[in-house]
């Protein structure tokens, strides 16, 4: 079955007994295209030290290896400075508790396991490896994990079953000189602390005051009680509710977990726990919080429904009752979203960077604190504009966002103090401030802003035009774009052959597409009345007009921009970049006072780097040069960046001489003239804009730090090194992005995958790039 498929999810935050489901719908085809495309699964190894030469293989192995291993085992210390150990974390999971979804086995996780290793890499820069272990056996499990411990600088467990999960994690803690952590718990935990903690600080409460009723008894609704109880709130005031009601002394069918939490109450149901309750914080199962409960509680009651994917009560229901509540999911589209991506990632990173030998109380409580802290702080200008952040703190803001670029430094760095206050960091940090700059040199922002710009497109979406949607490429990414919430997808070409296109990629809703094809669209007699009057000093005749916009595709599509049909347009797949920009300007015009030009994205490992312009100016005037500087920066800007400008050449400031060097010159001069917000530089070399040692040669130079805004002086210099990048150095490549146009136009290369298409298209949709 493809298309929408509908999935009974358990809820794992309750149990795992598959009792508490909730149906969501999703698009399998996507889902499983994306995991199989480009590479199988979602990660690779990548070897960190050159493997060209002989010498480097003979380094790497036999003989040079030997050095390193009789180092090691001369002092196991020395693991941290010869392997990647010390950065290396394994997820391990039995699959007895997917998603919710249940026990479907070790196997069947695996995707699961590579996503969470995936968001490691991508949060915190922590290299992680999955692994699936097909037992259910808790001792079995234990030990081969434990005897693991030489492999990895820590443990993270994930969805296993409760009450075995309890049982291995404190095991396996005992028997292990490593972090452990299973996220499950101790996730949703942390990050339901921090936001606790801003609730109560807008309310005017008290942690060791407050009166909290927990609805679930799971493992992570147990972890969350624990933690809080950690934090100073009292055990006495605490009342945990299973599916049979409030657990109290003597009560049947209590097991040790739960019976750790039982308080003497009177109460014999949820709904007269929460008679003057301050507090609510459920994982239990959709609508298990009714709206007449909730005005029963106390005043301002802060209210935690985390129940997934549906809450216990939304937030508009909770407040049609109660207008003063504070309200919380696990949903990203309410405000405040319980998401353990705030925690973990920076956990396990402050963790590995001391070798501590635990993650410990001390430092969850130190993680949640942190995170608490950052809500509380503005959000700078910048991360409000490349990461769509617009709140300051207050009840609809009591929770950073997930791709707040901050969490990486500050969490980090409050975990590693709290591992070596609470005496188990084995490599103690002597300066953090110099920590915090490493902490910011493993993020490249430019991957959290994308994000970002995909939530942005998702918030307004947009009609984009596909000019070439007969093409598989351009097809798959148009249905991604539907499918993945970010507008409309126009799609231009034969009817039948567009539709048969669609039946083979396993659409079944083909007649919900919007399809124009130039043979029979309403709108031709417009297109061509308007095209006429616009060409017709230009040379054309009123046939040549017709037969363009019948029989060109990129006429066709821009004219649909032109009359307002479609909001952006995406081209490129079947013709060169010049030639589909030739098309378009028949139509299109540049913004008024504004010069088009392109840009390439280069993205690194570490770094992102802004190349212009690559695409359409061959020889850009001095005017010209700044203005593509300024607009680059504006791009940079957008998507994160602090902008660091180097007007590149073959000549560093003159040397050596040249005919060439005076457009440069006089560019960087109208940026002095003008007093830009950036930081530019030039004439420069490429190696003395990026290579800190030779900056050193010219300590005069106005760049901070290696550029990431290079300009060209010319379009041969610029796409030659662009393509040059793309081919050879192994750098991720969005691009060309064109900029300048009055209507957002894109151009893919004829060598772009759907996910490139997508891209480009929702950077014309949200209106980064255009």
């Amino acid at each position: 079955m493809d298309g929408q498929r509908e999935v009974l999810l358990a809820d794992k935050s309750e149990s795992n007994s598959g009792e508490s489901k909730s149906k969501v719908s999703f698009t399998e085809r996507e889902a499983l295209f994306y995991h199989e495309t480009i590479r199988p699964g979602k990660i690779e190894i990548v070897a960190s030290k050159p493997m060209a030469t002989q010498r480097d293989l003979s380094l790497a192995y036999s003989p040079g290896v030997a050095a390193p291993v009789e180092a090691i085992a001369a002092d196991p210390a020395n693991a941290a400075k010869y392997t990647a150990r010390s950065n290396l974390v394994a997820v391990i999971s039995n699959g007895t508790a997917i998603l919710g979804l249940g026990n479907l086995g070790a196997l069947a996780s695996k995707p699961v396991m590579e996503g969470k290793s995936v968001l490691f890499k991508r949060f915190a820069d922590v290299d992680s490896i999955d692994i699936e272990l097909d037992t259910e056996d808790p001792e079995a499990f234990i030990n081969a994990v434990a005897l693991m411990e030489p492999t990895f600088g820590g443990i993270n467990l994930e969805d296993i079953a409760a009450p075995e999960c309890f049982i291995i994690e404190q095991a396996l803690r005992e028997k292990m000189n490593i972090p452990v952590m299973h996220d499950d718990q101790h996730g949703t935990a942390i990050i339901a602390a921090a936001g606790l903690i801003n609730a109560c600080h807008l309310t005017g409460r008290k942690m060791d005051e407050i009166k909290m009723v927990v609805n679930g008894a799971g493992a992570s609704a147990l972890a969350c009680t624990a933690l809080i109880k950690a934090m100073g709130v009292r055990h006495d005031n605490v009342i945990v509710c299973d599916r049979k009601g409030p657990i109290y002394p003597g009560r049947d069918g209590v097991d040790q977990w739960k019976s750790a939490h039982a308080v003497e109450t009177d109460a014999r149901s949820l709904a007269e726990a929460l008679v003057g309750a301050d507090v609510f914080l459920g994982l239990s199962a959709a609508g298990a919080l009714k709206p007449e409960w909730v005005e029963k509680m106390a005043d301002q009651p802060i209210i935690f429904a985390m129940a997934n994917p549906t809450p216990e009560i939304t937030p508009d229901d909770a407040h049609a009752v109660r207008p003063d509540a504070i309200v919380a999911t696990g949903r990203s589209d309410y405000p405040n979203q319980v998401n353990n991506v705030l925690g973990f990632p920076f956990i396990f990173r402050g963790a590995l960077d001391v070798q501590a030998t635990a993650i410990n109380e001390e430092m969850k409580i130190a993680a949640a604190r942190a995170i608490a802290e950052l809500a509380r702080e503005r959000v700078p200008e910048e991360v409000a504009v490349a990461y769509g952040v617009n709140h300051q703190f207050g009840r609809d803001y009591i929770i950073p966002a997930p791709f707040d670029p901050r969490l990486m430094e500050v969490v980090s760095s409050a975990v590693a103090k709290a591992a070596m206050d609470s005496g188990v960091a084995k490599a103690p940090i002597a300066d953090f401030d110099e920590y915090a700059l490493r902490l910011k040199a493993r993020l490249n922002p430019t991957t959290s802003a994308l994000t970002s710009v995909y939530e942005r497109a998702k918030a307004n979406p947009k009609r984009v035009v596909f000019a070439e949607a007969e093409e598989d490429v351009v097809l798959r990414a148009a249905i991604q774009f539907r499918d993945f919430g970010y507008g409309e997808p126009v799609l231009v070409g034969r009817t039948d052959k567009v539709k048969d296109k669609l039946k083979e990629l396993a659409v079944e809703d083909i007649d919900s597409f919007e399809i124009q094809n130039s043979a029979d669209s309403e709108y031709v007699p417009e297109m061509a009345d308007y095209l006429y009057n616009r060409l017709q000093r230009r040379g054309y005749t009123e046939r040549d007009v017709r037969r363009m916009v019948n029989q060109d595709r990129n006429v066709f599509a821009s004219l649909l921009c032109a009359l307002g049909k479609g909001d952006a347009m995406i081209s490129g797949l079947t013709r060169p970049f010049a030639q589909t920009m030739k098309e378009v300007s028949l139509v299109l015009d540049p913004k008024k006072d504004e010069v088009p030009f392109g840009i390439h994205l280069m993205i690194g490992k570490n770094y992102t780097v802004f190349l212009a312009d690559t695409t359409i100016n061959e020889r850009p005037d001095a005017k010209m040069l700044a203005h593509i500087a300024k607009e680059t920066a504006k791009v940079a800007q957008r998507l994160g960046h602090e902008p660091r400008v180097a007007f590149l050449s073959y000549s560093t400031f003159g040397n050596p001489a040249g005919k060439w060097l005076e457009n440069i010159r006089e560019a960087v001069h109208h940026l002095d003239d003008e007093g830009v917000d950036f930081e530019y530089e030039g004439e420069m070399a490429p190696d003395a804009a990026l290579n800190p040692t030779v900056m050193k040669l010219y300590p005069f130079s106005r760049l901070s730090a290696p550029a990431n805004v290079l300009i060209m002086p010319g379009l041969q210099s610029a796409n030659l090194s662009a393509k040059l990048l793309r081919e050879l150095a192994g750098a991720s490549t969005i691009g060309p992005m064109l900029i300048g146009m009055e209507k957002p136009v894109q151009i893919a290369p004829m060598t772009a995958i759907a996910p490139d298409v997508l891209t480009l298209a929702v950077l014309a949709a949200a209106e980064v790039v255009g």
